[in-house]
C-alpha cells in the first residue's frame, strides 16, 4: 500500500502548569529559576503525616479553561490517587483526578495561523475543531537532572498545579498536531490561565499516534511518544513514527501498545516501555480531601470569561473593517491585540493602523529582536502618524522616516518630529503645477487612463511625487491627476 492508502489517528495529552502563586497541595510557592529545593515543605516533598490542602485558584483556573473550550463540569468532583513508582516522587504516588475530573467534552478550534507556515496555504480541514474527553487537574513531579553517573533532583516544581488536557484522536496529521498546540496555547495566555512556556517546561505534550489500512474502521494500536520538548518536536516525531508504523505494517509484523521516546538528536523514536492501563495505577479516591461540590465555582468563574482569540478576529473584523487575515494577525498575540486596539480607537483610520502595526511595526521589533511590550513607540503615537499622513500634512515616505526616529527616540510627538525635520506639505498651487506638467509630459499614459486603465495613474503619480520631492501626498495626487485627466 501507498501511504495514502493509510489513516492516521493522533490525540495530545497537553500538561499545563497553572499561573497560581502557590502549589497545589500547600502552601509553597511557584517560580521559576529559583536556587534547587528551596520552595519545598513537608507535603510537596512527600513526608509521612504530611496532609494536602485544595488550591482553590488552581482549581477555579482549570474550570476557567474548561469553560472557554466549552466544557461541562460535573457537580461533585473529587482527587484520586494513582499509584506507580516514579523516582521524583517519594510518596510513589500523585494526586489526580480519575472518574470525576473538572471538566469534561470541549474541544479546541484550529486557528489557521496557528498552522506551521509552510502549511498554511493548504489546510486540510479549514475551521476544524479537535474534541476534547477532559480535564483534570493534579500535581507536577519533581525535575530530575541526569548527569554522566548520577541524577539531582530538584523538587521546586513538585506540586505545582498542572492541569492535564486530553484531546481525543481526532488530529489526523503532524501539521494538525502543531496547530492543536499552538492554537490552545493562545487561548490559555489569552485567558491568563498559564505562560504555557515550553522552554520552561510550563507545558509540556505527550502524543498518542496510530495507524490503520483505510479499509479498517476500528483504530489502529496506540504508540505513546514521549520527551518532546517543543512544538518542533512533536511536527518531526509525528512525521518519524507515522512513517516507521506504516513501514511495519507494510513488512506484515504486528503492533504492540507501548510507549517510546523521542530522540532529538538522531531524529528518531525509541521503545521505552510497553505501556500501563489504567488499572495498573491502581487509582482510588485519596482519603486526605473531600469530594467539591462545583456550582458555586462555575457560577464565580463564568462571570469572568475573556474574549477568545477568534471571537476578537470577528470582532476587529466588523468593529475596524480590516481584512480576516489582518485581524488573525492581529489577535495571535492579546500584548500586540490590546496595542493595535489603543492605537485605533484613538485614529481616523483604523484600517490604515493596521497596516502600519502588521508592516511595518512588526518587522521593526523583530529587526531589534524586542517584543510589543519592549516596543519603544506608543500606540497614541502611531495613531497621531497614521492620522498626519491621512490629513495630507506628510507623505508615506516621510511617515516611515518619522517612524524609524520614533524608535531611537521615545516619547517624542510625530507632529514635532515632522516639524523638525522640515516635513511641511508643498502648496497646493504648487502641486497641481507640477501635476499639470507630469501630464503634458506623458501622453502616453495619459491616454491609457483616458481608455480606462486607472493602474497606468500610478506612474504619473511616481512622477509627480519624485518632482515634489516626496511633500506631496500620493492618495491626494492620484485623485488630482485622474481628476485633470478625466475633466
Amino acid at each position: 500500500m501507498a501511504a495514502q492508502d493509510y489513516i492516521t489517528s493522533i490525540g495530545l495529552e497537553v500538561h499545563v502548569q497553572l499561573k497560581t502563586n502557590s502549589k497545589m497541595f500547600c502552601g509553597c510557592a511557584v517560580e521559576f529559576g529559583m536556587p534547587p529545593n528551596t520552595l519545598t515543605c513537608p507535603t510537596c516533598l512527600g513526608l509521612p503525616g504530611a496532609l494536602p490542602k485544595l488550591n482553590l485558584g488552581a482549581i477555579e483556573r482549570t474550570i476557567l479553561t474548561g469553560r472557554l473550550l466549552g466544557c461541562t463540569t460535573p457537580e461533585i468532583v473529587k482527587w484520586d490517587r494513582k499509584n506507580y513508582f516514579y523516582p521524583d516522587m517519594p510518596k510513589n504516588y500523585q494526586i489526580s483526578q480519575f472518574d470525576l475530573p473538572l471538566c469534561l467534552d470541549g474541544s479546541v478550534p484550529l486557528y489557521e495561523l496557528a498552522y506551521p507556515k509552510d502549511a498554511q496555504k493548504d489546510i486540510a480541514a479549514p475551521g476544524k475543531r479537535v474534541r476534547l474527553t477532559r480535564i483534570h487537574l493534579e500535581e507536577d513531579v519533581a525535575k530530575s537532572t541526569h548527569h554522566s553517573t548520577y541524577t539531582t533532583i530538584d523538587f521546586n516544581r513538585a506540586g505545582t498545579p498542572l492541569m492535564e488536557i486530553v484531546s481525543e484522536p481526532d488530529i489526523d496529521s503532524a501539521e494538525e498536531a502543531v496547530a492543536y498546540l499552538n492554537s490552545l496555547r493562545q487561548i490559555l495566555v489569552y485567558s491568563g490561565v498559564s505562560d504555557a512556556d515550553m522552554e520552561k517546561g510550563q507545558m509540556r505534550c505527550d502524543v498518542n499516534v496510530s495507524v490503520r489500512p483505510s479499509t479498517q474502521k476500528e483504530l489502529g494500536t496506540k504508540i505513546e511518544l514521549k520527551n518532546l520538548n517543543s512544538v518542533s518536536a512533536v511536527r518531526r516525531s509525528l512525521h518519524y513514527e507515522i512513517s516507521r508504523q506504516i513501514g511495519e505494517l507494510e513488512a506484515g509484523r504486528s503492533m504492540t501498545q507501548a510507549t517510546w521516546r523521542w530522540n532529538d538528536e538522531i531524529g528518531q523514536t525509541e521503545l521505552m516501555r510497553t505501556k500501563e492501563d489504567a488499572h495498573d495505577y491502581r487509582y482510588f479516591p485519596d482519603p486526605d480531601l473531600l469530594p467539591v461540590r462545583t456550582a458555586e465555582i462555575v457560577a464565580r468563574v463564568c462571570e469572568r470569561l475573556p474574549e477568545l482569540p477568534h471571537e476578537k478576529v470577528e470582532r476587529f473584523e466588523k468593529q475596524y473593517q480590516i481584512t480576516h487575515y489582518d485581524a488573525s494577525v492581529l489577535a495571535s498575540d492579546r500584548a500586540l491585540a490590546d496595542w493595535y486596539e489603543a492605537a485605533a480607537s484613538g485614529s481616523s483610520a483604523p484600517k490604515k493602523v493596521a497596516n502600519w502595526v502588521i508592516n511595518n511595526l512588526l518587522a521593526e521589533l523583530n529587526g531589534r529582536d524586542l517584543t510589543i511590550a519592549d516596543c519603544p513607540v506608543s500606540s497614541a503615537a502611531l495613531g497621531e502618524l497614521v492620522d498626519l499622513v491621512e490629513s495630507g500634512k506628510i507623505s508615506n515616505n516621510q511617515a516611515k522616516e518619522i517612524f524609524a526616529h520614533l524608535f531611537d527616540h521615545p516619547g517624542e510627538s510625530p507632529a514635532a518630529v515632522a516639524k523638525a525635520k522640515g516635513f511641511e506639505p508643498a502648496d497646493s498651487g504648487e502641486i497641481e503645477g507640477i501635476v499639470d506638467e507630469v501630464i503634458a509630459a506623458n501622453p502616453g499614459p495619459v491616454g491609457e487612463v483616458r481608455e480606462g486603465n486607472d493602474k497606468a495613474a500610478n506612474f504619473l503619480v511616481g512622477q509627480v511625487m519624485k518632482l515634489s520631492k516626496g511633500k506631496a501626498n500620493p492618495k491626494q495626487v492620484t485623485e488630482l491627476v485622474l481628476g485633470r485627466i478625466r475633466g
